[in-house]
């Protein structure tokens, strides 16, 4: 694909492509000291892992490792047919284990949005040895009733005007898009064999009734785990945040006020000095 011009000015990281379970792979790397951070973007249409972390990264990179992948289908990673690639969940946590274990930096501190949050606690469950510590943020796993606002995600027409309520839809009432964000997703959510990709992630997700699994399979999770979950969040409502906290053995919590479902981009500051506080402590004290 085309490279898409980023509405971020002086990114505080470096753009690699490298190939990881068989996948080209676009990620970001930031940081030279510290213990390691790997960030994984949720699966709305236009997301990569730039939009998603760029803020959180540069506040990171002075004190930690950071590394932030787009996933297969998404960004500027491989989009691959549907006849070699299912676009599902175990697709995905293979991706990020391989990529975890080939950037061979771990353990890692492993920080999942939404759909990326179901990835993470996947590899963070099955591969624990690649995994320090775990952040759910606003992730999926858990059954969530229908809302407007996962209704305008999932129906996503391709538009400016369809991205921007999609960007409306992911957050609390008191956000405001910066200039360019709008474009850039909807630029990168266009082209063709992202459209394709994005129309099979649906799809499959519609097929099976969403993205809840199975809670022998969260209650499995023994990495240590920070759940945290935007109390206005419309996609992934604030009692999923609590059910994870009752599922997950070695977990803690952090519920922000006046936030929806991002964040990361709603509140970077806050919600990296929670993470790097987490990622650091004594928990055995």
């Amino acid at each position: 694909m085309a490279e898409i011009i980023s509405y971020i000015a002086n990114p505080a990281f470096e753009r690699r492509d490298g190939e990881f379970g068989g996948h080209r792979t676009r990620f970001l790397v930031a940081g030279e000291r510290g213990k390691p951070f790997v960030l994984v973007h949720g699966g709305g249409a236009g997301a990569d892992c730039e939009g998603n972390w760029a803020d959180v990264i540069a506040r990171l990179a002075p004190g930690f490792r950071v590394f932030a992948p787009d996933m297969v289908g998404f960004g500027h990673s491989a989009k691959p047919g549907t006849d070699t690639f299912a676009y599902d969940q175990t697709e995905r946590e293979s991706h990020l284990a391989a990529f975890i274990e080939k950037l061979d930096v771990g353990p890692v501190v492993l920080v999942g949005n939404s759909m990326g949050g179901l990835t993470a606690l996947g590899v963070a469950r099955d591969r624990p040895e690649l995994v320090d510590r775990l952040i759910l943020m606003g992730s999926a796993g858990i059954p969530v009733p229908p809302s407007d606002q996962l209704q305008t995600i999932m129906e996503y027409d391709f538009t400016v005007p369809g991205m921007a309520r999609i960007v409306d839809a992911l957050t609390g009432g008191r956000y405001a898009p910066p200039p360019g964000m709008v474009d850039y997703r909807h630029s990168l959510s266009i082209e063709p064999d992202t459209r394709a990709a994005y129309k099979a992630i649906t799809g499959w997700m519609k097929a099976r009734g969403g993205l809840q699994i199975d809670e022998a399979l969260i209650q499995a999770v023994k990495v240590p785990t920070l759940v945290v979950a935007g109390k206005d969040d419309g996609v992934v409502p604030v009692t999923c945040a609590y059910r994870f906290l009752e599922l997950i053995p070695q977990s803690r919590g952090y519920i922000m006020p006046d936030c929806g479902h991002w964040p990361m981009i709603e509140r970077p500051a806050e919600f990296t000095d929670v993470i790097a506080r987490f990622a650091t402590m004594d928990l055995a004290a």
